[in-house]
C-alpha cells in the first residue's frame, strides 16, 4: 500500500515543501530510503521503527520504501522521521490516507516515539501556508514559533500516539491548537545613561543608527568603545512584526530559536576574531547555514578588536555591506541570506594601544604602527560610513553622579528622523543605503557647499564612495535637526566624521 505526507525541507532560510512518499510491499524486510537524502536522513529508519514499535504499533515486515520528491533536491536534517512514520501507518491502513490531506508534519523522534523539537520550523510553517495547507502538526517545543504565522492551525504534539489518536478520531485534545504571539515591549538591560563622558562618539552611534551607517571606532584600551556598541541597539527603533518574523526565521534556522517564540528585540552578536569565513558570512558543508552577519540582521554585528580579524575573511564582508544580502553558490543550489545589519567594528591606534595618548606613552615603532593599521584594507574602510576617535575619559568625569541622556531619549530622535526617512523613499530603506540617483534627489547641498566639499576631498584624498558616504551622512544629520535641505554645517560634521582621511585640516 501508498501513502503520502507533506513535510519541508530547509534550503538556506526558506523552507520547500517535500512530499514524503512510503510504499509498504511484500518480500524480505528492508528500509529503503531515496531522493537526495543525507546521512541524519538515511539513519530515521532506525528511530522510526524503534518508536512506532515502542508506541505499540506493528512495523510491517516486509519492503518498506520511502521516496522524498522532488528528488533532485538536497535533503537534511531529522525533521523526516514524524512525517516517515505517520506515512509508515498510513500504508498499513492504520491512518486513513485523506487525514493527511492538507496537514504538513515537521519533527524528530526519539526511540520512545516522543516527539523532538527541530530547527528551521518557522520556515516550514511559512512554506506550509504557501503550500496551502491547513494545518502543521509539530512537537511542543517548537508550537510557540509555528504559531506565528497567521491563518494556519499549528497543533502541537508530545508523543507520536497523540497524532495517530488525532489523525484516526479527530479528537483535539491530543493535538492541542496553538495561537501565536506577536512582538512585545523591548528591554534593555544596558543603557548609554551608563556611559560617561563620549559626547561625540555618543553622537555618531546616534547618527549612525537613526541612518542605518556602518561605524568604525579608534580608541586605546578602556576608553568605552565595547561599552558603547553594546547599548547601540538600545537605541534603535523596535522591530516591526515583519522585521520580527524575518529575524526569527533566520535565527530558527540556525537553531538559535528552540523553545522560544517571536524575538522582540533586534540582534547583536559579537564573533570573536578567531571566526571562520563560513562562521562570518554563512556557508559550511552541504546546504550552507547563516553567519554571524544574517544572524545579527536588522541589528548589530559588532566586530571588536577589527585587525585582529583575517584579512581575508573580512573582504568577504564588502559586498555584502553594500548589498545587504549574502549570495553563497553551491553545486547544488544558489543560496541568498538576508544579511542588512549595521556594522560596528573597534580597534586599537596601535598594537599595544596607546599611541597619541597622554597618560600612557606608546612602546610601538612607527612601521609597526603603519602595518597594524594596513592589516585593513581601503575598500573595507570606505564602507564605514563614520570613522571615530574615542579619547580617554577623563578620570574625574568618572566620579561625578551626573545622569547622562539615557537611551530612551536618544532612542526618541532616532524614531522621529527613521519617520522621516520612511516617507521620503515609501519603504523600510534609510539613508545609508541611498542610491546615486536617489542621494542627487534627496541629499544635494547648494553650489558653494559642493564646492567646499570638493576642494575637501581633494586635500583629504576622499574616493568617490567616501564622498557619497559623506553626503548619507549628512543627510541624516539633517534628518535628526529636522532641515529639508541639506546645509553646510551637516556636511562639515559629516567630514569630521572620516577621521581616517583627515591628514589635514580644511579651511572653511
Amino acid at each position: 500500500m501508498f501513502c503520502r505526507v507533506l513535510s519541508a525541507t530547509l534550503l538556506g532560510v526558506e523552507a520547500m515543501p517535500i512530499q514524503v512518499e512510503v510504499d509498504v510491499a511484500g518480500g524480505l524486510p528492508v528500509f529503503v530510503t531515496v531522493g537526495l537524502a543525507e546521512g541524519a536522513v538515511k539513519e530515521a529508519k532506525v528511530r522510526v521503527q524503534a518508536a512506532i514499535q515502542n508506541s505499540g504499533h506493528l512495523f510491517p515486515a516486509g519492503r518498506v520504501t520511502v521516496n522524498l520528491a522532488p528528488a533532485n533536491l538536497k535533503k537534511m536534517g531529522s525533521a523526516f522521521d514524524f512525517p516517515i512514520a505517520l506515512g509508515v501507518l498510513g500504508a498499513q491502513g492504520i491512518i486513513a490516507t485523506e487525514r493527511l490531506e492538507k496537514v504538513m508534519v515537521f519533527g524528530e523522534l526519539s526511540l520512545s516515539g516522543a516527539i523532538q523539537p527541530v530547527h528551521g520550523v518557522l520556515a516550514a510553517a511559512l512554506a506550509a501556508k504557501r503550500s496551502g495547507c491547513e494545518t502543521l502538526l509539530v512537537a511542543s517545543g517548537n508550537a510557540a514559533e509555528a504559531s506565528l504565522v497567521r491563518d494556519l492551525k499549528v497543533r502541537q504534539v508530545k508523543h507520536f500516539n497523540d497524532a495517530v489518536y488525532f489523525l484516526k478520531t479527530g479528537d483535539e485534545s491530543f493535538a492541542t491548537l496553538v495561537k501565536g504571539a506577536r512582538p512585545q515591549l523591548q528591554h534593555f538591560d544596558k543603557d548609554f545613561a551608563d556611559v560617561r563622558g563620549q559626547s561625540l562618539s555618543k553622537r555618531a552611534l546616534e547618527i549612525a543608527a537613526a541612518g542605518g551607517h556602518n561605524v568604525l571606532m579608534i580608541g586605546g584600551p578602556g576608553t568605552g568603545k565595547t561599552m558603547m556598541a553594546s547599548r547601540l541597539s538600545s537605541i534603535m527603533p523596535p522591530l516591526t512584526e515583519e522585521e520580527a518574523l524575518e529575524v526569527t526565521k533566520i535565527h530558527s534556522v540556525a537553531g538559535l530559536n528552540l523553545g522560544k517564540g517571536l524575538m522582540s528585540q533586534r540582534p547583536f552578536r559579537a564573533p570573536h576574531h578567531s571566526i571562520s569565513r563560513a562562521g562570518l558570512v554563512g556557508g559550511g558543508s552541504g546546504i550552507p547555514r547563516p553567519g554571524e552577519l544574517s544572524l545579527s540582521h536588522r541589528g548589530v554585528l559588532f566586530l571588536d578588536e577589527l585587525p585582529e580579524f583575517s584579512r581575508s575573511i573580512l573582504e568577504n564582508l564588502r559586498q555584502p555591506m553594500e548589498s545587504g544580502e549574502v549570495i553563497l553558490s553551491r553545486v547544488m543550489a544558489t543560496l541568498v541570506y538576508p544579511a542588512d545589519a549595521l556594522v560596528v567594528a573597534a580597534m586599537n591606534p596601535c598594537p599595544c594601544g596607546y599611541f597619541g595618548q597622554t597618560r600612557q606613552s606608546c612602546r610601538c615603532m612607527a612601521n609597526e604602527v603603519s602595518r597594524y593599521r594596513n592589516r585593513l584594507s581601503g575598500p573595507l574602510l570606505d564602507r564605514m560610513d563614520i570613522q571615530i576617535e574615542v579619547p580617554p575619559v577623563p578620570l574625574e568625569l568618572l566620579q561625578e553622579k551626573k545622569r547622562e541622556e539615557s537611551s530612551t531619549q536618544i532612542r526618541q530622535r532616532v524614531i522621529t528622523a527613521r519617520q522621516v526617512q520612511r516617507e521620503r523613499f515609501q519603504s523600510h530603506a534609510l539613508n545609508g543605503q541611498m542610491s546615486r540617483k536617489e542621494l542627487e534627489q534627496w541629499a544635494w547641498p547648494d553650489e558653494a557647499t559642493r564646492s567646499w566639499l570638493s576642494r575637501a576631498g581633494e586635500r583629504l584624498g576622499l574616493s568617490a564612495r567616501s564622498h557619497d558616504r559623506i553626503l548619507r551622512v549628512a543627510r541624516t544629520i539633517a534628518d535628526l535637526a529636522g532641515e529639508v535641505q541639506v546645509h553646510k554645517c551637516h556636511v562639515q560634521e559629516a567630514i569630521q566624521y572620516r577621521n581616517l582621511e583627515k591628514n589635514r585640516p580644511v579651511a572653511a
